[in-house]
């Protein structure tokens, strides 16, 4: 009986190492995919990281597959960060979800359509009461 549960447990960590294997194999190409999605939009992909972030079962062609959803941050310009988020089913990419951009350029000859108003207020140094702050 010893020899059969040892056979059990060896099958048992040979699947965790197949598994562990498959999901380092999946992840590698969802860091190509997100390092070539923010090549083509012009974004920084940062730090290399892309992180695992859910599985779920999704019915594509009227078969239920699993599909993985990856986590990581991109930069527009180099001084922010940004979430982005990509799905993969086996080795295709399946969504794309990265940050807008919204550009408005002067075009010659057409006005420029009034800048919407913020809803964020700016600090400023208060004036004239330093006693509170001592």
């Amino acid at each position: 009986m010893a020899k059969l549960s040892d056979l059990i447990l060896l099958l048992a960590l040979m699947a965790l190492v197949g598994l562990w294997l498959k999901l380092n194999r999946a992840r590698e190409l969802a860091v190509s995919q997100a390092r070539a999605q923010c090549h083509q939009h012009g974004l920084q992909l940062l730090d290399e990281s892309v992180g695992l972030r859910s599985v779920r079962l999704r019915r594509i062609d009227g078969h239920r597959v699993l599909e993985r959803c990856y986590a990581f941050e991109v930069s527009i310009d180099g001084d922010d960060r940004e979430p982005g988020r990509l799905w993969m089913v086996g080795n295709a990419l399946t969504g794309l979800s990265l940050p807008t951009i919204e550009l408005q350029l002067k075009e010659p000859g057409k006005q420029q359509p009034p800048t919407q108003i913020s809803n964020v207020v700016p600090l400023r140094p208060r004036l004239g009461n330093d006693k509170q702050n001592h």
